[in-house]
């Protein structure tokens, strides 16, 4: 059963008094407990397509639907991770793991309640020590775990992701790539992760698809069916990434427009 469905999904911005189209005729189709791992190079449209699916952009044609109702707007049943952590500086950890809380259509919590909630998140990615800490005193990696507190505070069904690890050390990101699935996994929650790299797509997703072209279209889907967690047998999945490889080189080849291309491989 899809919880969160795109059908015909065209998408286009003003440029220079006209409308540059970044996505068109887009579909996708998101199950319970599946993490989707959303690839291609940059400029095709991945976070467009992410903003569509959080209700944050209107496209000129198509429509989104989340559990079955049409989505106009965001929703509290959606949880969004930026590429950057947005923490307000005022506040500390905690304070920032239970803003989400305030959201139009959250339940309303009791202050025991949201104390509850803002510990139970912090301790899940392993920040209870850090309660008290303010943003500028984290690291990148530490934000970024701040952000995903903040999801697990709302506990919303499905999360949206925006290339939430791209920005850290890869020593980091191997860690927050397996925190991440270790967290969806264990709240059978829905998620889509946009990324330009296809081993981070490979290492976390049950499905991945690849946007390629301008405007951006889906050149290929690969099922991902090897257990987690997956860092012993990356190896295995060589031929997924061959593959993966050869769609966007053929895509490339069909299309003048994509000359510069920036994708990690």
């Amino acid at each position: 059963m899809s919880l969160l469905s795109a059908r015909h999904i065209t998408l286009a911005y003003p440029q220079n008094g006209s409308l540059h189209t970044v996505l068109q005729d887009f579909s996708l189709d998101v199950a319970a407990g599946e993490l989707v791992g959303l690839m291609g190079p940059s400029g095709v449209g991945k976070s467009s397509l992410l903003r569509v699916l959080a209700g944050l952009a209107k496209p000129q044609a198509g429509e989104v639907r989340l559990f079955g109702e049409l989505l106009t707007r965001p929703h509290p049943r959606l949880g969004f991770v930026f590429q950057q952590a947005v923490l307000l500086p005022w506040l500390n950890v905690a304070d920032n793991t239970a803003f989400g809380l305030d959201f139009a259509g959250q339940p309303k919590l009791s202050r025991d309640e949201r104390r509850e909630r803002v510990a139970q998140a912090l301790a899940e990615v392993g920040l209870s020590h850090a309660a008290q800490q303010f943003p500028g005193e984290l690291s990148g990696g530490m934000a970024q775990r701040v952000s995903l507190a903040r999801i697990l505070a709302r506990r919303p069904d499905i999360w949206l992701l925006d290339e939430p690890f791209s920005a850290l050390d890869a020593v980091t990101r191997s860690e927050m790539q397996a925190l991440l699935r270790e967290l969806v996994s264990r709240h059978r929650a829905s998620a889509v992760m946009v990324t330009h790299d296809i081993d981070e797509a490979l290492m976390v997703a049950d499905r991945a698809v690849l946007i390629g072209k301008r405007p951006g279209r889906r050149i290929g889907e690969w099922r991902l069916s090897l257990p987690h967690p997956r860092h012993e047998s990356l190896l295995q999945m060589n031929a997924e990434r061959v593959q993966i490889l050869q769609a966007l080189h053929d895509a490339r080849s069909d299309s003048r427009q994509m000359e510069s291309v920036e994708f990690v491989i």
